[in-house]
């Protein structure tokens, strides 16, 4: 019977001990208390006159915990030595009670600040923006986000990545040192685990954003994190929800498992357009880039009631500062580049084009229009493309497929790569003549047997039958081979390269400034935008989409009269005569200076603007 009842409180006891640090606490106060309460005990029953003469029995208890606290109390006390042994005991006591208290406490504080470091404690916060996952893409996002939020008094965003804590607040730091007045807060977790997702306090999130990881099965791991948002119970108003896949054929399954609220896009689809638009215009890129970005200018709807009643035509000389680009309808619908006659209605909101919200002024005048520098000669007539197509991957079939589409009839394409791609070579043309010529793009004689000179437009794709960063070494070396043929050619063709790894556009940059990178950057920047404003979408499913308005950089001598004193008021009203936007304009000579290549997007209304024969004007049109 005494062995388990022992065994009992043994088992008790561990069990308490097992509870941490409180446990551990408590059972030093409570040995305190005893040996306190003894030896106090002790002193008033075995002395006469030592208890008395200190307080009695609380005075007593009172000296000997002074003594458990500091044992240098004890030098100067008198009394019998009863009482001076038990104060001895007393003070020895508790010098190990102490002890074992700092080394608890110090054992706990460590173990809370292991925990911390872990990232498993939960958030408390307000409004933030969430980034599920980790890859490459993350510094872009998080880099456009501390961007986006310099004008805001406080952000924050938060990642949760199944990676240490310490080690994404490390590598964020260094790659973004300076995040402003954004808080940049790491979570250690699974996305695919609902309790680890509840660390970041989804239900008072702003916006989430799903990135793919690496891999394979990328496709497959934002398909089960954007089920687990969906079937999520909220608490709350469900934060809007943005996400890509790098197949399109998991778009489908991507876009079921999100739901009606969330925006899954086709990161493979758009990054084909912009390669298809991209090829035939110098230039495009860096309009691209400086409207996905927060960097510059970007897109903005703004409520003009002053203009309620006026046409969009009207409306595009009504601005000091801010280009308008189209109409946000009451109804949701969003239209690039209307026609000029669409009168604006009460609650409608222009799409502008400025470097920040607050930048945006009326004018208190229409600025001058010089009527004589725009042109009255005929529009140049489109003429036939004659495209090389370096490289052969999983895009090629539908990107021959979409430059079909945009290419005026009887143009030729040539694809030159080791192997015959017969799939894009018995695809139905109506419009492009295909061929091929076999070649290995990372040989110099292989590329020069082609005869570079005939081609206007050539496009080096990337091998996605090697790794990635393989692949950018291999295209980066086509690249630097076509460019030194073209300076000994005369600069005869233009070149859209496509990338894996935006960490490779830097190395890429000695070439020259139209060689556009098609990369993972492009759908980070796109991602972050619909994460701040997901009624973008509509915008840019319109600008890459062929049936609509898209982005051209049209011959400037279209508008205005070349070497003729104008300025941009003059380019827009030119543009809008013809049922086009003007938004900017390139200027050829400029053409190899960053960061802007000579591309001006929202410049100022009345300064002066020459314009020479190679110069272009950047336009939302039809075609």
């Amino acid at each position: 019977m005494r062995e388990r009842l022992r065994a009992r409180f043994r088992y008790w006891f561990d069990g308490t001990m097992d509870r941490g640090t409180p446990a551990l606490i408590s059972w030093l106060a409570l040995a305190s208390l005893l040996l306190i309460g003894v030896a106090s005990t002790l002193v008033v029953l075995v002395t006469d006159t030592d208890a008395e003469d200190n307080g009695g029995w609380a005075g007593v208890a009172w000296m000997s915990l002074l003594r458990t606290l500091d044992p240098g109390t004890m030098g100067g006390d008198t009394g019998g030595p009863v009482f001076l042994g038990l104060m001895l005991a007393v003070t020895i006591g508790g010098i190990f009670i102490v002890s074992a208290l700092i080394g608890v406490l110090t054992t706990g504080l460590n173990q809370r600040i292991n925990e911390l470091r872990k990232g498993r404690s939960k958030l408390m916060e307000r409004g933030h923006t969430i980034v599920l996952g980790w890859s490459e893409q993350v510094f872009t996002v998080v880099a456009e986000l501390v961007e986006a939020n310099q004008s805001e008094r406080r952000s924050c965003v938060v990642i949760l990545a199944d990676r240490d804590k310490v080690a994404m607040e490390d590598a964020i730091r260094e790659r973004i040192p300076e995040p402003g007045r954004t808080r940049v807060v790491c979570r250690s977790g699974n996305p695919l685990v609902r309790a680890d997702l509840e660390l970041v306090s989804p239900d008072t999130a702003k916006s989430i954003m799903v990135l793919p990881p690496t891999g394979t099965d990328r496709d497959v791991a934002v398909i089960k994190v954007l089920l687990l948002l969906n079937s999520r119970k909220w608490n709350a108003v469900r934060p809007h929800v943005v996400a890509s896949v790098h197949d399109s054929e998991n778009l489908a399954a991507a876009r079921l498992a999100a739901g009606d609220t969330a925006l899954v896009i086709d990161a493979e689809d758009i990054a084909v357009r912009l390669i298809a638009q991209a090829h035939r215009q110098t230039g495009l890129s860096t309009v691209f880039n400086e409207l996905l970005s927060f960097v510059g200018n970007e897109f903005y709807f703004r409520e003009e009631p002053s203009l309620v009643g006026a046409t969009y035509g009207e409306a595009l000389g009504a601005f000091a500062r801010g280009v308008p680009a189209g109409l946000h309808r009451t109804d949701g619908q969003v239209l690039v580049n209307p026609p000029m006659d669409t009168v604006i209605g009460p609650g409608d909101h222009l799409l502008m084009v400025a470097e920040d919200d607050l930048l945006i002024h009326r004018a208190d005048a229409p600025p001058p229009v010089v009527e004589t520098a725009i042109t009255t000669a005929p529009v140049q007539p489109p003429h036939l493309d004659r495209t090389l197509l370096i490289g052969d991957n999983s895009r090629t079939v539908k990107l021959v497929s979409l430059l079909d589409s945009l290419v005026e009839p009887g143009s030729t394409l040539d694809i030159a790569a080791p192997r015959r791609p017969d799939a894009a070579l018995q695809g139905q043309l109506s419009r492009l003549t295909v061929g091929f010529k076999r070649c290995e793009p990372t040989r110099r004689s292989s590329l020069e047997s082609l005869d570079l000179g005939g081609y206007q437009h050539i496009v080096v794709l990337s091998d996605d039958t090697v790794a990635p960063g393989r692949a950018d070494d291999r295209t980066l070396v086509t690249l630097l081979h076509l460019r030194d043929i073209e300076v000994g050619l005369g600069d005869p063709y233009s070149i859209v390269t496509e990338m894996h790894d935006d960490a490779n556009r830097e190395v890429a940059q000695v070439t020259k400034a139209d060689d556009f990178i098609v990369s993972t950057k492009v759908i980070s920047l796109l991602l972050t935008q619909l994460t701040e404003n997901r009624d973008l979408y509509a915008v840019f499913a319109d600008l890459f989409d062929p049936e609509g308005s898209e982005i051209y950089l049209k011959p400037a001598c279209d508008y205005v009269v070349p070497g003729a004193e104008a300025n941009f008021a003059t380019v827009v009203e030119a543009a809008r005569r013809r049922g086009e936007t003007a938004i900017g304009y390139r200027l050829a000579r400029h053409g190899d200076e960053p960061p802007t290549y000579g591309i001006f997007l929202n410049p100022p209304r009345t300064a002066p603007l020459v314009f020479e024969p190679r110069d272009a004007v950047v336009v939302f049109a039809e075609n």
